[in-house]
């Protein structure tokens, strides 16, 4: 184990080590450097894509010394989402976030609009943008309601984020750009300007497939990491070693009185970590199933997120949203036809624990691989 342990955390090192090539130079991610996550198959794109219709979508901002920020777009099909809602579900580890229009999807178990992810004082401004977005589909004319689903990671220590840089032009593009196939991660669209565990974050995401024998449901996960604690990758622990962790000004020596997240200490060179933060955790799958067990699906997430070292802390807003793309599902908006009925199969509460390991392991994939393996003062400058 120690030897594993070893090999693991020095593919990681070299993975996460500071470089003098452009930020556009593409770095191995956490599988590409040997770090393989768990026992099941991933999907052929190791993607949220891989659950077929699903599409991804980024506008970044980067502008002067202290713009970074943007906005990420999930679309659980390429059609019009209000009038073929989705059956989904929210799941809050910590409630410390904003995440809009949580609680009618909890309520109805729909989802009925793309979901969005961007900086936490943005969330309005994307909001009312995917409003604008939503009215204007054709079909949509007499709509008098719309629940927006927008959730949010605070990225305030690299980006101007008082300004509230996002508007309806980057929400449009995002949306409109929105593609399936491989997808960018790292300091991309609402990762533009996240921190984790004191490196860069950003966008990750990954995918796991089930065998046919237990059914061939694929799922896949896409995260905005923003969060803290002890930085463990497949089991090693790499915050530890690296000396860049959660409590280590506390356990030591160093004066911290008047150290503050994201500031050095007077004694020491090393920033003074702090585990607050926020993740924003989206799980597609193609398996039948409805708002009760995607709940279920959801909250398996969090122990996916567990196995990355995060620690919980009051201050991070820790939220998981899963929908499920199985087209005889999808719940479509019909005026007039009130005693509509669903006559649909689902899937057995029995069969759910493959999908629940499958969500676990993507899930920690997918934070380890939005790790774009630059600091988060680099990124700064």
């Amino acid at each position: 184990m120690r030897l594993a342990a070893f090999l693991i955390l020095t593919s990681v090192l070299v993975a996460l080590a500071p470089s003098s090539t452009s930020l556009s130079e593409a770095r191995p991610r956490a599988r590409e450097a040997g770090v393989v996550v768990g026992i099941l198959p991933t999907g052929p794109l190791n993607a949220i894509t891989d659950v077929g219709g699903v599409s991804v979508g980024h506008t970044a901002l980067v502008r002067g010394d202290n713009v970074r920020t943007g906005v990420t777009a999930i679309l659980p099909h390429s059609a019009n989402l209000f009038r073929e809602k989705v059956p989904g579900a929210v799941f809050i580890g910590n409630a410390f976030g904003k995440l809009a229009g949580s609680t009618q999807v909890n309520e109805l178990g729909e989802i009925e609009t793309p979901i969005l992810l961007t900086s936490t004082l943005n969330v309005p401004r994307v909001a009312d943008a995917l409003i604008d977005y939503m009215l204007a589909l054709p079909g949509n004319e007499d709509v008098q309601s719309i629940n927006p689903l927008v959730g949010e990671t605070n990225d305030g220590y690299l980006n101007d984020i008082r300004g509230r840089h996002v508007g309806r032009e980057e929400v449009f593009a995002a949306i409109k750009n929105a593609r399936g196939g491989p997808v960018e991660e790292g300091a991309v669209g609402a990762g533009t300007g996240t921190v984790a565990f004191g490196f860069k974050g950003g966008i990750g995401t990954s995918s796991r497939k089930l065998p046919a024998s237990l059914g061939g449901y694929t799922v896949g996960v896409l995260v905005q990491t923003n969060f803290g604690g002890i930085l463990t990758i497949n089991g090693a622990p790499v915050g530890r070693e690296l000396g860049q962790y959660y409590l280590k000004e506390q356990l030591s020596s160093i004066d911290f009185s008047l150290c503050r997240p994201g500031q050095k200490s007077g004694t020491d060179s090393s920033p003074c970590y702090s585990a607050d933060g926020s993740i924003m955790i989206v799980i597609a799958t193609d398996a039948p199933i409805d708002h009760r067990n995607l709940q279920r699906l959801a909250a398996r997430s969090m122990m996916g997120l567990t196995r990355t070292g995060a620690a919980g802390s009051n201050g991070s807003g820790d939220y998981a949203i899963a929908f499920s793309t199985a087209p005889e599902l999808r719940i479509r908006t019909t005026a007039g036809n009130r005693a509509s009925k669903s006559n649909v199969i689902l899937l057995s509460n029995d069969a759910m624990s493959p999908l629940f390991l499958a969500v676990i392991e993507a899930t920690e994939e997918a934070a380890n691989r939005s790790h774009s393996g630059n600091s988060a003062q680099a990124r700064r400058t």
